[in-house]
C-alpha cells in the first residue's frame, strides 16, 4: 500500500462531497456496458473521473468513467459508472481508489457488478448471477505493503466477503420481481487476453462458476474498510473452450445492452430494500 493512499482517498472524498447532494448510504460499481442504472437516478450530480483529484480514468469501451451522486427511488447513492482495470497499467491502489473514496464518504453497503464469462454449464449469456465468493487469481491485492490502520486492520477477515444477509435479500428481491438470479463463485484473472480453454478447465476444477478481470481487488479494499459487499455478475459470454465462437469485447457489450432493463430493474428494486436494513439515518 502506497504511503499516501489515505491522504489521496480523503482528498478525493472531500472533492466529491463539495459537489453537493445527500450523504450516500449505498455505493454501486457498474461494470462493462452496465451503466444504464446511473442514467435513471433522481437529483443526479455527475462528474467525470478526470475532474476529481487522484481518480484514475478508464479507457475501456463500455466504461463511462463518471461518478454520479443521486437518489435511487429516494435512497441517496454514489455510483461509479465504469471502473479501471489492472491490465490498463494502473497500480492496485488506483484500482481500489474509487471504492475507498465511497467508503470514506460513509456508505454502509457496496454493490459491485461486472460482466463475466460463464464457466458453469448451467450459466448462459444473459443470466444474472449473485456472487457468493471469489477466487483472486489476479496476483494483486490493494492491501499489499505497509498497512494504514486509518483504513483498516492488517489482517482483515474475508470469510464473508460477499455479505450473506445482504445477498440473501438480493435473491428475495429478485424472486419477488420474477427476475431469475443464479448463484456462483467469481474468478478474477489479470487479463486483458481472454482465458485459454486449459485455464477455464483449471478454474472449473477450483470451483469457479464465472470469470472476469475485476471486482476482487475492490472487494478486498472495501472489506478492509469495514464496508459490507454484494456482488452481481452479468454473464455476457461463455468462457473459452465452452463457447463455439471466438470471444470478443463487442459480444460482451452487446449482451450487457440486451439485459440492461432486467439489470436496472433488479438494482432499482434492491437498493430501497437494502436501505431498509441499513443502520438508521443520522
Amino acid at each position: 500500500m502506497h504511503e499516501k493512499v489515505y491522504e489521496r482517498v480523503m482528498e478525493s472524498a472531500e472533492a466529491v462531497q463539495k459537489l453537493g447532494g445527500a450523504r450516500p448510504r449505498v455505493g454501486l460499481v457498474l461494470g462493462s456496458g452496465l451503466g444504464a442504472f446511473a442514467e435513471g437516478l433522481q437529483e443526479a450530480i455527475s462528474v467525470d473521473y478526470g475532474e476529481l483529484p487522484h481518480f484514475p480514468v478508464s479507457a475501456v469501451a463500455g466504461h463511462a468513467g463518471r461518478l454520479v451522486l443521486g437518489k435511487a427511488r429516494g435512497v441517496p447513492v454514489v455510483v461509479m459508472a465504469g471502473r479501471v482495470h489492472g491490465y490498463e497499467g494502473w497500480t492496485v491502489d488506483e484500482l481500489a481508489h474509487g471504492v475507498r473514496v465511497m467508503a470514506a464518504m460513509g456508505i454502509q453497503a457496496l454493490v459491485l457488478t461486472n460482466a463475466a464469462g460463464g464457466i458453469h454449464p448451467d450459466l448462459k449469456p444473459g443470466d444474472l448471477m449473485r456472487i457468493t465468493d471469489h477466487i483472486n487469481l489476479s496476483g494483486r491485492s490493494p492491501l499489499t505493503g505497509p498497512n494504514d490502520e486509518r483504513l483498516g486492520p492488517r489482517f482483515p477477515d474475508m470469510s464473508t466477503s460477499y455479505d450473506p444477509a445482504y445477498s440473501d435479500l438480493l435473491e428475495s428481491v429478485a424472486a419477488e420481481g420474477k427476475l431469475a438470479l443464479r448463484r456462483g463463485v467469481y474468478a478474477c484473472m489479470p487479463g486483458p487476453a481472454y482465458e485459454t480453454p486449459a485455464e477455464i478447465r483449471m478454474l472449473r476444477s477450483m470451483g469457479a462458476d464465472a470469470v472476469g478481470m475485476s471486482t476482487a481487488p475492490e472487494v478486498l479494499a472495501a472489506r478492509h474498510m469495514g464496508v459490507r459487499c454484494v456482488g452481481i455478475s452479468v454473464i455476457t459470454n461463455l468462457a473459452a473452450g465452452i463457447a463455439t465462437n471466438p470471444l470478443s469485447h463487442a459480444e460482451v457489450k452487446e449482451v450487457a445492452d440486451r439485459v440492461k432493463d432486467r439489470f436496472v430493474d433488479l438494482l432499482e428494486r434492491y437498493v430501497p430494500a437494502l436501505d431498509e436494513v441499513l443502520e438508521p439515518k443520522a
